[in-house]
């Protein structure tokens, strides 16, 4: 597994806001120049009855109009942009994301429009639940259960998914879903690595936590082509793996007890 921390252009942080959103939408994108406007509108709808949600978009290394449409869209505001000066793939683009967000809790999903931003509202409210029902991460995923993709796509991710989910064990039906939700800290905690984000559930179990799949929408593409490919994820699927269950099996959560000091009534 190859260890991703790239260089960005990212404006500089800005001042501390007493306001920190609850919410932040993390959406990386490649050469999606014909999808920024139309997605960014939708969630903008999507996310207003939850107040004050922020949008970070991850520009990763885009040829076409993308910087552009997003220089566009944040004329209106309300919009986080991150820079990568070339592409270094869709993990690093959500770390770098998920870094610039101000959120307490982070919502990924596809900027290619497949993805529904309707159902982000639910997996929030599941998110919160899970939360308070026991303490720990929490990973709330996706699970397209009518996948509006080609043939070949759908057939690959379904042997994947069961290759995966028996060599793991995370108990995932839909992993690829780019639709998820978690807390920001406990993201950060994870191992980071190039296509990190194909095993969150596994790295979320490993690190105590609990996964839930939610049933989404899912929509066919209408504008654009994929830039993260089949053939790309196939490539390196096997070593990431393999390396993720090396990670499985080389961390054992120890059972950490404070004890009271001076100050507690020792």
């Amino acid at each position: 597994m190859k260890s991703h921390a790239p260089e960005t252009e990212a404006p500089a942080p800005a001042p501390e806001d007493t306001a920190r959103p609850l919410l932040s939408v993390v959406v990386p994108v490649r050469n999606e120049g014909p999808n920024i406007l139309p997605l960014i509108a939708e969630i903008r709808a999507a996310t207003a009855p939850l107040g004050g949600v922020e949008i970070v978009y991850v520009d990763d290394g885009s040829t076409d109009d993308t910087a552009d449409r997003l220089a566009e869209a944040a004329r209106m505001g309300g919009l986080v942009r991150i820079r990568h000066p070339r592409s270094f793939g869709q993990s690093a683009a959500i770390i770098s994301g998920v870094k610039a967000a101000r959120g307490t809790w982070i919502a990924t999903l596809d900027g290619d429009g497949q993805n529904d931003p309707a159902d982000i509202p639910a997996l929030f409210r599941r998110a919160l639940a899970e939360a308070e029902a026991a303490e720990g991460p929490v990973l709330v995923a996706g699970h397209r259960v009518h996948r509006m993709d080609g043939a070949v796509k759908r057939l690959t991710s379904r042997i994947a998914n069961r290759v995966r989910a028996a060599l793991l064990g995370d108990a995932t039906p839909d992993t690829g879903c780019g639709l998820k939700l978690f807390r920001r800290e406990d993201f950060l905690e994870l191992p980071r690595f190039d296509h990190m984000h194909r095993y969150l559930p596994a790295l979320f179990l490993r690190a105590g936590g609990r996964v839930v799949s939610v049933p989404v929408n899912h929509r066919p593409r209408l504008r654009g082509r994929s830039n993260y490919g089949t053939l790309d994820r196939l490539a390196v699927g096997v070593a990431d793996l393999f390396g993720v269950m090396w990670l499985q099996r080389r961390w054992k959560r120890p059972v950490a007890i404070r004890l009271p000091g001076r100050d507690e009534g020792a």
